[in-house]
């Protein structure tokens, strides 16, 4: 194959919505196994545990829209901020901005002449462009999508809720909280795996970091659980 025609995938291309889908999965399986969990041990019955889970599940997939767009929101209005600042500084300074460029090229290992004739055709071809990607650090790549980040943040948050749901509800009652936990675990250690696998970090690694956080935040509900229980009893 020719060196012309090949083409590479970079981790780094799916990274915003990778991050939003794998944190809004994860939050989902950890928050409601949690909350199944915790209302199981203490003693209530499988309607009031679906009840709350499922109460849990939206309050969840709402709040993880509404948190992801206000942050990435933020990020944008950032970098929106920062773009019209470059677009003015161009109009007003444009000597300054191509020495300011000519210096970056230089710290980045280029000789003199060299980096001022690559600061200058990059400048002729798009100057707000080269500003952006080599100033600024924003490209096409890594800019932030405040919608499509709040929706896969959601999405993902319900899927990943609507496990623990589906084992409470087929599940004996007098299992539920042993067999929601195993089967929290596990789902957690193959989401944990895929996750680091299709962002290009080491499998195991990931599976025991979400693992081990989701196997102590059900512990901390269920024993939450069995101390009220134990209490209102």
């Amino acid at each position: 194959m020719s060196r012309l025609s090949h083409s590479e995938v970079h981790m780094v291309h799916r990274i915003g919505w990778l991050r939003a889908a794998v944190l809004g999965a994860n939050d989902g399986l950890v928050s409601t196994a949690s909350l199944v969990v915790g209302v199981a041990a203490a003693g209530s019955g499988r309607p009031e545990i679906l009840i709350a889970g499922l109460a849990g599940l939206v309050a969840g997939a709402m709040s993880m829209a509404a948190g992801e767009y206000v942050s990435v929101s933020s990020q944008t209005d950032a970098e929106q901020a920062d773009i019209a600042r470059e677009t003015r500084e161009l109009k007003e300074t444009p000597e300054a901005e191509l020495e300011e460029l000519t210096r970056i090229y230089v710290g980045r290992g280029l000789d003199e002449g060299l980096a001022r004739q690559v600061a200058i055709q990059l400048t002729e071809k798009d100057a707000l462009g080269a500003h952006a990607r080599d100033e600024l650090g924003i490209s096409e790549t890594v800019t932030a999508h405040p919608i499509q980040a709040a929706l896969v943040s959601a999405a993902t948050f319900a899927v990943g809720a609507v496990i623990p749901l589906i084992i409470a509800a087929l599940v004996p009652a007098a299992q539920i909280t042993l067999i929601v936990a195993a089967t929290t675990l596990l789902a957690l250690s193959v989401l944990g795996g895929l996750g680091a696998s299709v962002g290009g970090a080491g499998i195991i690694k990931g599976a025991i970091r979400v693992t081990f956080w989701g196997a102590l935040a059900m512990a901390a509900t269920a024993a939450v659980g069995m101390l009220f229980g134990v209490t209102v009893g």
